[in-house]
């Protein structure tokens, strides 16, 4: 709150209070992730509690075993059971080792997800932040984020990455916690 006023108005208002980074099962954030993406978030759960109830528990060799005509009558699209199975075969036979990606660099662990069809920079990021709990992430590719540091900002226009990556320095090393509290801004 002293490095930042800006932030701190912010804070001051939400009320300090702790952001959900409760580590979570790395397949079971990245399913999640994959359903999400492009719905809102009543018809992401739904979809995802009929994804899940086709397997007997959540694991890559499950949902390659779920006939894609069942996916898609669960609600995914084709490109998504696409990336589903995409993803499931790679953790099934060890190119994406999700065990270890707790053990490396946020580069490394970006890296290892983009690799996955569907998967971009921003949902590695969303994985390292609410998945493997990092402290500093900054997705500036986050239309929440890029909006609210906006309003934070003070900019009338859009920051560009750059301003907003200079603008975060003083956050370092709780990028996270500070991006939670520019969602809450926009609330």
């Amino acid at each position: 709150m002293r490095a930042d006023p800006g932030l701190a108005a912010v804070i001051r208002r939400v009320g300090r209070t702790r952001p959900d980074f409760e580590p979570r099962d790395p397949l079971a954030a990245l399913v999640r992730a994959l359903v999400s993406q492009q719905l809102s978030t009543k018809a992401a759960d739904t979809i995802h509690a009929r994804v899940l109830a086709l397997v007997p528990t959540l694991s890559a060799n499950h949902l390659l075993r779920v006939d894609p005509l069942a996916l898609r009558a669960a609600g995914l699209s084709g490109q998504k059971v696409t990336y589903l199975r995409d993803l499931s075969e790679r953790v099934a036979d060890g190119r994406l080792d999700l065990p270890t990606l707790g053990h490396k660099s946020d580069d490394e662990v970006i890296e290892a997800i983009v690799t996955v069809k569907g998967f971009g920079l921003w949902s590695a990021q969303m994985f390292l932040m609410f998945c493997l709990r990092r402290p500093d992430v900054l997705p500036t590719g986050d239309l929440g984020i890029v909006k609210g540091m906006q309003g934070i900002l003070g900019m009338k226009r859009r920051p560009a990455e750059r301003t907003m990556e200079r603008a975060s320095h003083v956050w370092r090393p709780y990028r996270s916690i500070a991006c939670w509290y520019v969602w809450r801004s926009l609330e």
